[in-house]
């Protein structure tokens, strides 16, 4: 059961999510099991090849990374924005989480958000200022503050015009990049 606690006139909200790990064997050899008390990933497998290798068939702590931060991100977008006025048609963000190896080890140093949006009511200016800040508020995003790089490039598309007829691509806006953390 998840962990949750609101109380309106203190305006206090804490909630807990869990997840788990099941580990067998030593370093390469080993094999994991990754489960989320959700049931989203239920004894979801992983290891050394999927982690470092080309496996397929399981994932790695980067990828969840990369998901769980894009879903952070996307949320906090879609919650400025609404506070802000304006609402969200639609938000397609991806994350690219990059691990490298450092002395004896690995570091994860740059994570890139790549974000495309159809907002109406948005120009390219508010849009680029509700992105940057739904970085740097998103809780995932303040978690991860020690990587070193953390980019954002959100373009803004414009609605598919329904008069129109005949094209029914996106026009995107100028593409930005809101800062590093």
């Amino acid at each position: 059961m998840p962990t949750a606690y609101f109380n309106a006139q203190q305006r206090f909200f804490v909630i807990e999510k869990r997840a788990s790990v099941m580990w067998t064997g030593a370093g390469e050899d080993g094999k994991g099991q990754i489960s989320t008390e959700s049931g989203a990933l239920m004894d979801y497998p992983y290891g050394f090849a999927s982690r470092f290798g080309d496996e397929r068939r399981g994932t790695n702590p980067e990828e969840i990374l990369a998901a769980a931060h894009a879903a952070c991100f996307t949320m906090a977008f879609s919650f400025a924005c609404l506070k802000a006025g304006v609402a969200t048609e639609a938000v397609d963000t991806q994350a690219h989480v990059r691990l490298t190896a450092q002395g004896d080890g690995f570091v994860i140093d740059r994570i890139v958000l790549k974000m495309k949006a159809t907002v109406p009511g948005l120009n390219e200016a508010q849009f680029q200022q509700l992105a940057a800040a739904a970085k740097r508020d998103c809780p995932l995003s303040k978690a991860l503050a020690s990587v070193r790089e953390v980019f954002l490039e959100a373009s803004l598309a414009q609605p598919i015009d329904s008069e129109g007829g005949g094209d029914h691509s996106h026009r995107t806006g100028a593409g930005g990049r809101a800062g590093l953390t």
